[in-house]
């Protein structure tokens, strides 16, 4: 490769739309103020949070908490660490846990699933109790997991003193963590994310209905959960899907049952009326090839680490243009994700998103007469360059 083409590779330019919008860019009005503490709506593909409200506030999730009970339980499934049809034993302490139930006995067995529903669907109190020994042996020591797991999640405002959800003045969370919580659930495991639609759950010869109400109202909400005690107010995470976008939004701190629906759907509805997403490119895709100096191989693959997925005003996904930047002393060995470039999404003039080009494949060292002769080239390159 010579010097010229090497040049001319060392940035690239990527039309995403070449023909402008016919149309002006519709506007979009400001988003719907809600009668509740705290919101947050997100677009679960990429991320975005489109509108909030103290979303970052601390406030007590109420039985929101067993978002993330049920989500340490399906990971410790997908890990092998506990199976769905395990016999769990309930304990004493689990049977006594007051609030929601799902009814379970002390002394009896009940298996993981079927806890597993009673926590999403029945909100039992017992149930998250009775999960969080079998996992961690005690809730104290699930607390810690717990905590843990909203750290590698990057829940900066949540910490949990128990699997339930029950007032503790330490325990708390904000709108905008259990937005990404929910994002993870639904992303991270889609089988059991399933339950989570489930209208109701019958054990013990009691059939409890999901408090979710949107799941009867509004065809395109699957999940996720909700919560209630006096400090918190009415709660609720809710997610819906339409015409291939999916949503999640979050209430905190609503005055009633009816009202968390309400000001929900109120959310939903903006969200799906005024924005779209689009993903360009998916992870691992090759977006281009890279020129390597004192490889076995002249070349490396560069792509994405993770889709680059955007979310926009409706009409604003027409006008993007993305930019391709290469480091043009790129020298071996690489290694497989190592950053060898960027890609910049713009507006307008305005930088919108950016993310890594990472190396697909790794590069080895060339042999000594590529070296020598890269190291002659490359010296030649940056005196003109």
């Amino acid at each position: 490769m010579n010097i010229t083409t090497l040049a001319k590779r060392t940035c690239l330019l990527l039309s995403l739309i070449i023909t402008p919008a016919a149309w002006a860019v519709e506007m979009v009005p400001a988003s719907p103020q809600l009668a509740a503490k705290a919101w947050v709506l997100m677009d679960a593909a990429s991320g975005n949070v489109l509108v909030e409200n103290n979303g970052d506030q601390r406030l007590p999730p109420a039985s929101l908490t067993k978002l993330m009970t049920a989500y340490i339980a399906t990971l410790e499934i997908r890990r092998g660490q506990i199976g769905e049809n395990d016999p769990v034993t309930v304990s004493e302490n689990a049977w006594r846990t007051g609030g929601s139930r799902m009814f379970i006995k002390v002394g009896s067995q009940v298996t993981v699933s079927d806890l597993l529903h009673g926590i999403i669907i029945q909100s039992g109190n017992d149930a998250s109790v009775a999960l969080s020994e079998h996992i961690a042996g005690s809730e104290d020591a699930f607390a810690d997991l717990m905590n843990k797991t909203a750290g590698d999640l990057g829940m900066t405002n949540s910490h949990f003193m128990n699997p339930t959800g029950l007032p503790n003045p330490e325990h708390y969370s904000s709108a905008h963590d259990m937005a990404v919580l929910a994002r993870a659930i639904i992303r991270v495991d889609p089988v059991h994310y399933a339950i989570y639609s489930q209208k109701e759950f019958f054990w013990n010869n009691i059939k409890q209905p999901n408090r979710n109400l949107l799941l009867w109202r509004d065809k395109t909400v699957d999940g996720l959960k909700t919560g209630h005690t006096e400090e918190a107010g009415y709660c609720m995470v809710s997610s819906a899907v339409r015409d291939g976008q999916r949503l999640i939004a979050v209430v905190f701190g609503t005055n009633s049952e009816q009202a968390r629906a309400a000001e929900t759907q109120k959310l939903l509805t903006y969200g799906f009326r005024f924005f779209e997403t689009q993903t360009f490119y998916k992870k691992g895709a090759e977006l281009a090839t890279a020129p390597v100096w004192k490889g076995a191989t002249s070349q490396v693959k560069a792509g994405l680490a993770e889709d680059l997925t955007l979310t926009m005003p409706k009409g604003q996904l027409k006008k993007l243009a993305a930019s391709m930047t290469m480091n043009p002393h790129l020298v071996a060995p690489i290694a497989k994700g190592d950053v060898i470039g960027k890609v910049e999404v713009k507006l307008d003039d305005k930088v919108v998103h950016s993310a890594d080009l990472i190396a697909l494949d790794g590069v080895d060292e060339g042999g000594i007469f590529r070296r020598v002769w890269d190291s002659i080239r490359l010296f030649f390159y940056s005196l003109f360059n």
